[in-house]
């Protein structure tokens, strides 16, 4: 056909009205890569070798470019290796690995099993087909277990394959009874002792298996660790030992008592211990303080929203069971655990009043007692723990002069509450005044979720207190308008769950503290608005709420490790809960 005859045609054609027909053969793209294959396995057209051990791969430049980075920049590069017709990677992939890496490129299939997933996910990592590193990391995610978490963990560490860690750590975190006795906890970096150690999401209620791990792990190569024992001392809680395991063993030892910081350490955590026994003020030491597997869960609820009664909630057994009432009953109120105190901030009594009263219940006495009013009466208010202090945000106050009390606008002013001196102080306030926000604290600040804000719409921003700054900021926007949520913290992740409208009533997110990035995880098992939440050990609770005319029944247990909820028991009829707290338990003696 000449060019004069297509020419015409088109002329043709064009007089008169187009008619189209796009052809598209969908296996295309396989029987080119196919026959690509055959011409590699043939050595026709190849234009480069790959070595690897003892093998030799002939392949071509332009395929291996399409599906690795790492090939692409070797051979568009002006370098040396972008004109070499032959690369060769010693021994640093196995011949195996590199020919299951080729198939997949002139295939695009791969069979990954738990012989190659490791392997796989190293080579496809250096050699940038983030395909096979992705699917690798997915497989060994599926296949996570107590005897080979920590294996994942360092793996995924080196490899930067997030959610593997992630899923890997929690696991960690979750078995550490089994994981201390595996010969890689002995070889995990200090670094990542330190941080497993030192978690509060630790998941053992006997501090003696954590100081005897440490132990192990300095001992195991004790000319390179020793000069560590300081650092993993102070991730033992010491002062929640036994008394008698802490004078006779911990201070004895031989470790410890040739080493003038570690015995300073040991030292103050005897003085800490003595207080705790003699009940001598409030101890605030980190080595004091129990991690989140050594915490009570309370209730607090009634049969109406007046909330009346505190229930002790026994994970184990499975069971609510009732243990004080509240001396002034009261709803909208905030309530919020530092050490083994439950403390009930403001609200709105029988008749419709919104209060200043604070009151605390002590765990281990069982006994009321009330501390200092707040300086602005609220309710539907958030209330969180730092840094063994108390804060109030947001809520609503009483409009002057009007009896009884009906809502203003949402407040901007926070309060700090100190135990030790029994005093309100105002902080920086809100950028943005909110009511029924979720409000808790993680990494050492404030944030508060969503709420109701002053125009009295859903406010999408997550609000963020630096306590060193003294200034609120808004860091990030939220997934969706938010109020009537509830937040529970575990690590760096805030976990929001439920809400107002029929997306949110459902959904649960996660939210990182450093990095202010959001991650959509489980929906909860029944839609939920103003439900509340804690964090014990490992896992995150969440109780109570509503939607409509249906109110939830059940308590529900998320687990982090297999982003699922399950229901652990069923709320008596009678009881509404109205706040979910989380205390310390009665500390050893």
């Amino acid at each position: 056909m000449s060019v004069s005859v297509h020419e015409n045609r088109k002329s043709r054609a064009s007089s008169g009205s187009i008619n189209i027909y796009l052809f598209h053969k969908s296996s295309y793209a396989d029987s080119v890569l196919t026959h690509l294959n055959l011409l590699r396995q043939q050595r026709l057209f190849t234009d480069v070798l790959l070595h690897a051990g003892n093998r030799t791969f002939p392949c071509h430049r332009a395929v291996l470019a399409a599906c690795s980075r790492y090939f692409e920049a070797m051979f568009s590069g002006g370098l040396k290796e972008s004109q070499d017709s032959e690369v060769n990677f010693d021994n640093s992939i196995h011949p195996e690995v590199l020919e299951l890496l080729l198939d997949y490129a002139y295939s695009s299939r791969v069979i990954i099993n738990e012989e190659n997933a490791e392997s796989l996910l190293e080579a496809g990592d250096m050699l940038e087909f983030q395909d096979i590193r992705d699917a690798c990391a997915e497989f060994l995610e599926k296949n996570l277990h107590p005897t080979n978490c920590l294996g994942m963990l360092l793996l995924s560490d080196a490899h930067q394959c997030t959610k593997l860690y992630e899923l890997s750590w929690r696991m960690c975190l979750s078995n550490f009874q089994t994981i201390r006795k595996n010969e890689d906890f002995l070889q995990l970096p200090q670094d990542m002792v330190v941080q497993l150690l030192s978690s509060e999401e630790l998941e053992t209620e006997d501090e003696r298996l954590v100081y005897e791990s440490a132990i192990n792990w300095i001992s195991y190569d004790l000319k390179k660790r020793y000069c560590y024992l300081p650092e993993l001392l102070q991730t033992v809680r010491l002062a929640l030992l036994p008394a008698i395991y802490l004078m006779e063993n911990v201070a004895m030892e031989e470790l410890i008592t040739k080493q003038r910081k570690s015995k300073e350490i040991v030292e103050e955590a005897i003085r800490c211990k003595l207080k705790i026994l003699q009940n001598d003020g409030v101890v605030t030491s980190l080595c004091a303080r129990p991690r989140k597997t050594g915490h009570a869960l309370f209730l607090l609820g009634g049969q109406t929203f007046m909330c009346d009664k505190l229930y002790l909630v026994d994970q184990k057994a499975k069971e609510i069971i009732p243990k004080a009432d509240i001396p002034s009953p009261r709803k909208e109120f905030s309530a919020c655990a530092i050490g083994c105190k439950v403390y009930i901030t403001g609200g709105r009594g029988s008749e419709n009043g919104v209060s200043k009263d604070v009151w605390v219940y002590d765990t281990l006495h069982e006994e009321w007692s009330k501390a200092a009013p707040m300086l602005v009466a609220r309710f539907g208010h958030g209330s969180a723990e730092l840094k063994h202090c108390l804060y109030v945000v947001g809520g609503h106050t009483a409009a002057t002069g009007c009896l009884p009390a009906s809502p203003s606008v949402s407040l901007k002013q926070v309060e700090h509450y100190d135990p030790t001196t029994n005093k309100w102080t105002m902080v920086a306030p809100l950028r943005e005044g909110v009511s029924n926000a979720a409000v808790v604290s993680a990494k050492l600040k404030l944030f508060a979720f969503g709420g109701t804000s002053v125009s009295h719409d859903k406010l999408p921003k997550v609000q963020c207190y630096d306590q060193c700054e003294n200034r609120w900021t808004v860091p990030a926007t939220c997934p969706q308008p938010w109020r009537y949520t509830a937040a529970a913290v575990l690590g760096n992740q805030i976990f929001i769950m439920g809400g107002d409208t029929e997306f949110s009533a459902c959904s649960a997110y996660k939210f990182n503290s450093e990095t202010y990035q959001w991650t959509k995880v489980g929906d909860v098992t029944a839609k939920r608005m103003s439900c509340h939440a804690v964090a014990s050990g490992n896992k995150l609770y969440v109780v109570g709420g509503y939607f409509g005319i249906q109110r939830c029944k059940t308590l529900d247990c998320y687990d982090p490790t297999l982003d699922a909820w399950n229901s652990i028991t069923t709320v008596p009829y009678s009881l509404i809960p109205t706040a979910f707290v989380s205390t310390w338990k009665h500390l050893p003696s």
